[in-house]
């Protein structure tokens, strides 16, 4: 036997297996009812058997003719006591005339006498309909079974005859059905365990497969799923939830390695961007210490580049600040009113920027919609400079669109560049991506422009996304609700 199985068995055998309890309480369950079908037989047969005695006795009493109890009437008016023939053994018998005379005519086995019961109580018995009329009396510590029968001959009323017997033998006899029946009832849970143990066994089979799964799940190893189609439909339920829960944590994983990655990627280009101005500064003293500072033409060169170099970092650090500032809490206050004032107002700048290309506003008045007036000039200013980065001096050209458009205003700027190529198009808006290295080092960019202006149109709730083809430009459309 392999350690698994030992361990199944162990399992199984365990005081706290589901198997195990669900066998217990099941059993322990089913002999509740039976010990309290039991007490009901009991309790039901005794008045059945009772009431059967009861009329037992009342026919033996009715057979009898009446002329012999008119007879025993006489034989009491001079003595002679000659009872009726009864023939229920263990019977004991006593008659009451109309005068309320009580006269025993048999005693029973071992000399129990009828007990004598009230005169009111023979009495009541005449007012009532005509039937059985039984009690359980209790003399002497025996308990008898008493039947009431009056007698009638003619419509004249002879008396009652009282007819008793013990009913011991009646309770011995409900015992011995008790019995039986504990007897057949244990047998029947004996079976019933025997065949409900492999029924169990194999109702718990989806779970057992469950555990199996479970087993095989780990950190490294989330792509196992549990089988939801086991017939058993709160176990696919279950199934279900923990399918869900492991796609969820797969994705967290996932989400924290591209996380990692992202992380990793970005201080490396962090670390990267910032290095390469204070290498340039570095140098620049260096040159300077060598005795370049003697030198007025050098030392202004020098100073130049130094001061070109440090407003790079400077800009660099501020836009680190403003994207982890925009990560971690985005402060944008959202008030309504008309962008396309916003632009107009910055078409003077727009201009200065753009220099000798050709710059067109397609702006459709009165645009309304939800915004922060600062955050949305960053970000039409850095969309722009990436036009100008990436146009000709000359021949540029750059068209800023505004307009409604789904239940909301798209604002679309446009150039005519060299695009973007499909491999790089998933990608613009990562930091410290660039597409032409040298390039955007030539116009001091890092790659920051465009994810910054991601994070300000995704905490609007709005969307901004790029079109582009080799060789015909590009197109950076962003849209915000109304």
């Amino acid at each position: 036997m392999n350690q698994k199985a030992i361990v199944r068995l162990k399992s199984f055998l365990a005081p706290n297996s589901l198997r195990i309890q669900l066998l217990s309480r099941s059993l322990l369950i089913l002999a509740v009812l039976l010990v309290l079908i039991g007490l009901l037989q009991y309790v039901f047969m005794q008045e059945v058997i009772y009431r059967n005695k009861a009329a037992s006795m009342q026919s033996q009493i009715m057979s009898i003719p009446p002329d012999a109890w008119r007879y025993f009437g006489v034989s009491l008016e001079y003595g002679h006591i000659r009872p009726p023939r009864f023939f229920i053994p263990e019977t004991n018998l006593a008659f009451i005339d109309m005068q309320g005379n009580y006269s025993v005519l048999l005693n029973g086995p071992d000399g129990i006498n009828p007990p004598k019961l009230a005169a009111q109580e023979y009495f009541d018995v005449l007012k009532k309909k005509p039937g059985l009329n039984y009690k359980v009396i209790n003399v002497g510590g025996a308990e008898q079974l008493v039947v009431l029968q009056p007698v009638f001959d003619r419509g004249q009323v002879l008396g009652i005859v009282q007819a008793g017997t013990l009913t011991s033998p009646l309770k011995e006899l409900l015992i011995r059905q008790l019995l039986i029946f504990l007897v057949l009832s244990l047998i029947a849970m004996l079976f019933g365990l025997l065949g409900f143990l492999p029924i169990l066994k194999r109702t718990l089979v989806p779970l057992s497969n469950m555990v199996d799964t479970a087993e095989q799940i780990d950190a490294g190893n989330l792509a196992k799923r549990f089988p939801t189609r086991q017939g058993q439909t709160e176990i696919d339920r279950l199934a279900e939830s923990f399918n869900g829960m492991l796609e969820r944590l797969e994705a967290s994983f996932t989400a924290e390695r591209e996380t990692k990655e992202q992380m990793r990627r970005f201080i490396a280009d962090a670390s990267h961007e910032i290095r390469t101005p204070l290498t340039a500064i570095h140098g620049f003293l260096e040159v300077l210490l060598r005795g370049a500072a003697n030198q007025p033409d050098q030392l202004h060169k020098a100073l130049t580049s130094m001061h070109g170099e440090s407003e790079r970092l400077n800009k660099l650090v501020h836009d680190l600040l403003l994207l982890a500032k925009l990560d971690r809490a985005p402060n944008v206050e959202l008030t309504e009113g008309l962008l396309d004032t916003v632009i107009r107002d910055m078409e003077p700048q727009l201009r200065i920027l753009a220099g000798k290309r050709r710059l067109d506003l397609s702006i459709e008045p009165n645009v309304k919609c939800k915004y922060d007036a600062d955050k949305m000039k960053q970000v039409i200013l850095n969309l722009f400079h990436n036009a100008v980065q990436h146009t000709d001096t000359e021949k540029g050209h750059i068209q800023i669109s505004l307009f409604k458009h789904n239940n909301g205003v798209q604002l679309s700027v446009q150039d005519n560049g060299p695009g973007i190529s499909a491999d790089h198009l998933s990608r613009v808006f990562d930091r410290f991506y660039r597409i032409d290295t040298s390039r955007t080092r030539k116009y001091g960019g890092a790659g920051l422009g465009l994810s910054i202006a991601k994070s300000i149109i995704d905490a609007h709730g709005g969307t901004i996304s790029v079109e582009s083809q080799e060789g015909e430009g590009c197109a950076f459309h962003v849209w915000l609700p109304e």
